[in-house]
């Protein structure tokens, strides 16, 4: 009998609704991707300075040191299995670490798949010299490194380099939201601190 009444309700439901209406066309007016298009380095530091991200402009040379001393003996930290530069006195993740192992790390330095200076996001897609989901937003402090040529100009260029089938995180500043009240709070939804090394 239940099983009726349902069937009766749904039918009735179906028939108010009608046909399902056809979906507009999308609009592709919008800058093209072009995956060869780079970004304005200087507007993309802007827009991470307006989040509240901190900024360290460095030369591949100098990535090490530079990074070294905005660490300034920060201890613990956890590194992606492949980073291509070292961290010295890190720790290389580990698929047995949990969520509790990982908020006993003060910190975590990744590389990145690629970045937006339109909007300043950071784009991660779990590659080996990123590391998994996880490392990236239980420890407190993010440095992250960015390559010039990762930088691209639009959103649409982003997603061009991009795997869709990949687990992409998009960042866009420090971890932030705000109460009901409206004030802001930091470190709610993934790190406080978001450093990034912008490598010229």
């Amino acid at each position: 009998m239940a099983d009726d009444a349902r069937s009766v309700i749904l039918a009735r439901i179906r028939s108010a609704l009608g046909s399902a209406p056809v979906a507009p066309p999308v609009p592709r007016d919008y800058h093209p991707a072009d995956p060869s298009r780079l970004g304005d380095l200087d507007l993309f530091v802007d827009r991470l300075e307006d989040y509240k991200a901190t900024v360290i402009q460095t030369t591949a040379a100098a990535l090490e040191s530079d990074l070294a001393t905005a660490l300034d003996g920060l201890t613990p930290l956890i590194v992606p299995p492949s980073l291509p530069f070292a961290v010295p006195g890190s720790t290389v993740d580990s698929p047995d670490f949990s969520p509790t192992d990982l908020d006993t790390f003060a910190g975590v330095v990744t590389c990145c798949a690629a970045a937006v200076a339109e909007t300043g996001t950071i784009a991660l897609d779990g590659s080996p010299d990123q590391g998994r989901r996880a490392i990236t937003l239980v420890p407190d402090r993010h440095f992250c490194v960015v390559r010039a040529d990762q930088v691209v100009a639009s959103v649409p260029d982003l997603l061009a380099r991009l795997t869709p089938t990949r687990p992409l995180t998009l960042i866009s500043g420090p971890s932030a939201t705000s109460d009901i009240e409206l004030n802001r709070v930091e470190g709610v939804h993934g790190p406080r601190t978001l450093v990034v090394l912008l490598v010229r």
